[in-house]
């Protein structure tokens, strides 16, 4: 009798055990939703909140990531007082999670407003913030989904200045580090979690570097390049790299880990259009009917006779405004200053010149040598094509690398008939304040005066002075 219950005993303690072994050796999946650089695409949110629910519905502990600039490129947001209140108001009836910063989240000086407004956290391990900022921030977060543990290092974007690509006013008392060096003080996350993962607004060449130093990491949700990456993406010395185009006009990302005995031993990236998404969520839908719901933005100001077709007459038409508003030499704006790509034949309003110009950047006149100008060329655009200026009055003749066409080997600037520019002569350059700064810094320009007037401004009473303007065909650079 005794013998039996020993018995007894001995098999409960091994079914025990099994099933102990059991539920430690189960495979637990994690579910993300990630979006990148959606530029406050208010119309495009309802759709975003319809994949969400859609979504939770299957994994009721789906997470919601963010990898940076949520803001900057819609009037409807950028305007708003405080600004960026409709685009986070949105995100938090979503359910995001998280977000990265992204270089854009500092225009405007409105972080802070933006950070209060929030109901998730901002996680950015190379930035360090003095206290009167107001810019609360955390390096990473750790989240319990249902027993997994995922840690999220963020980070973001640092630019050849030091420092992210925004006016430079909007960071006071705030200091960054290079994304690669950081994320390595990070490593004893591994420890702790079962997934170990970067929120990423450092850009797609960084994401690489760095998924191939430090091969701890799971995934890299990345941002800022503007991008669109596809579930045939290898991985990258073992993580998974996910990236989306700009405003929501592709895809965003649904990320399934399968996580068993503490480690991912499965990833997969599934990319869902959003445009064609049939679901909203009504909610959403009707908020940003409320947000839109401003008149003043409709006014009209000229008409286009044919359509800009691209960044190009966009930027022309953009340098001819500033020019004839300051009664300049030259004007000189960044390749990413001007936000629209396109713009149809049509009615000109006041939501188009904010959708163009929305960073909030008045205008300055800066007195430059030719050789300064071409200097500022060199720079600027580190001879590279995507990253050269728009011009007004002058043009300049880009000779390219026969072996990559996106390589700057030699610039000649012009007049717009055709004469050399006399490098020796100084010209008076109407540019924007961004612009200015970065010849304050890189080039020690300081012959400059300050227009107080904002470049959106001076764009909408130019084309007041108008009926109509026909910039196609209009560029100033040429390529041989």
């Amino acid at each position: 009798m005794k013998t039996i219950k020993n018995l007894r005993t001995v098999l409960v303690l091994l079914l025990s055990f099994v099933t102990t072994l059991t539920v430690f050796s189960q495979r637990r999946e994690v579910h993300i939703l990630s979006a990148n650089d959606m530029h406050a695409t208010l119309e495009l949110m309802p759709q975003l909140g319809g994949i969400a629910d859609s979504l939770r519905a299957l994994y009721p502990s789906l997470l919601v990531l963010s990898a940076g600039d949520n803001r900057t490129g819609n009037p409807l947001n950028d305007m708003y007082s405080p600004s960026g209140y409709p685009m986070v108001t949105l995100m938090n009836q979503i359910g995001f999670n998280a977000s990265a910063l992204g270089n854009h989240e500092f225009d405007m000086g409105s972080l802070p407003h933006t950070i209060d407004h929030s109901n998730f956290r901002y996680l950015c391990a190379n930035i360090h913030a003095e206290e009167q900022t107001g810019i609360r921030t955390v390096p990473c977060q750790v989240f319990d989904v249902e027993g997994v543990k995922v840690g999220i290092i963020g980070l973001v974007q640092y630019g050849q200045l030091g420092r992210p690509d925004t006016h430079p006013d909007n960071l006071h008392g705030i200091t960054f580090e290079e994304p690669a060096e950081v994320v390595g003080r990070y490593e004893s996350l591994r420890n702790s979690c079962d997934v170990v993962m970067l929120l990423s607004h450092a850009g797609y060449e960084v994401d690489t570097l760095m998924a191939n130093r430090y091969g701890w990491l799971d995934l890299i949700v990345g941002g800022h390049t503007h991008i669109q990456l596809s579930a045939d993406e290898p991985l990258h010395n073992g993580v998974l790299l996910t990236h989306n185009t700009n405003k929501l006009q592709q895809n965003v990302t649904h990320i399934t880990l399968t996580v068993d005995s503490g480690r991912v031993v499965e990833k997969h990236a599934e990319y869902i259009d959003v445009k064609s998404f049939q679901s909203k969520n009504a909610i959403v839908d009707v908020m940003v009917r409320h947000f839109s719901n401003n008149p003043d933005y409709q006014r009209v100001h000229a008409k286009a006779t044919t359509p800009l077709e691209n960044k190009r007459e966009i930027g022309s038409l953009f340098c001819d405004a500033l020019m004839s508003e300051t009664d300049t030499d030259f004007a000189i704006a960044n390749y990413n200053g001007v936000r629209l790509s396109r713009m149809p034949a049509g009615d000109i309003t006041v939501g188009n010149v904010l959708e163009l110009d929305p960073f909030g950047n008045t205008a300055a006149i800066i007195n430059m040598k030719g050789s300064q100008i071409l200097e500022f060329l060199q720079k600027y655009s580190r001879m590279e094509t995507y990253r050269f200026p728009h011009l007004g009055g002058f043009m300049a003749e880009l000779t390219l690398d026969k072996e990559n066409s996106t390589v700057i080997k030699n610039i000649k600037l012009t007049t717009m008939d055709g004469k050399c520019l006399n490098l020796k002569k100084t010209y008076r350059v109407v540019t924007n304040s961004y612009v200015a700064a970065f010849c304050r810094e890189s080039l020690g320009i300081t012959d400059m005066e300050t227009v107080n007037r904002y470049t959106a401004d001076m764009l909408i009473h130019f084309l007041t002075q108008r009926e109509s303007v026909d910039y196609q065909g209009v560029n100033r650079i040429t390529f041989k």
